[in-house]
């Protein structure tokens, strides 16, 4: 049996961005490849930052962030999207790419890591809470204009 190696990389180009949208897709299900691939353009601008976790050259799993700052997390890196491909959930995947998040965090100065999860994610949420000791501290609302 091969050992496939795993490594963690920042995508930054559009094949990349490509190669990864099968995985966001299975969080993000609304959307289609042209629409991913415009927003993308637009959030790389405002300081977003997709990280992968290969298995050889198989993204596993995907985390998108961004470096904030404001008056209740201070300097935080906000985690929009996290999400293993489905074919390889529960092997620690996620526990990995998140851990490198923590410490990238870090290194950048932060002093949070935030995230916001579904209402209907329990399995996400306890992931969140029981793995990371995260605080569920707020909610987040939002209105469609």
């Amino acid at each position: 049996m091969t050992n496939f190696k795993e490594r963690i990389s920042e995508l930054t180009t559009t094949e990349q961005w490509k190669q990864a949208f099968p995985v966001l897709n299975q969080l993000r299900t609304d959307l289609v490849e042209a629409t991913y691939l415009d927003l993308l353009g637009e959030m790389t601008k405002d300081g977003y930052r997709l990280f992968a976790l290969f298995k050889g050259k198989t993204i596993v799993a995907l985390a998108g962030i961004s470096i904030r700052v404001n008056f209740y997390n201070k300097r935080h890196v906000f985690v929009y999207d996290l999400v293993t491909d489905a074919a390889h959930r529960s092997l620690g995947y996620g526990e990995k790419l998140l851990h490198y998040i923590h410490s990238w965090a870090k290194e950048n100065g932060a002093e949070y890591v935030a995230l916001e999860s579904g209402v209907q994610r329990t399995d996400a949420h306890r992931f969140y809470e029981n793995k990371f000791d995260y605080d569920k501290w707020c909610f987040s609302f939002r209105k469609e204009l």
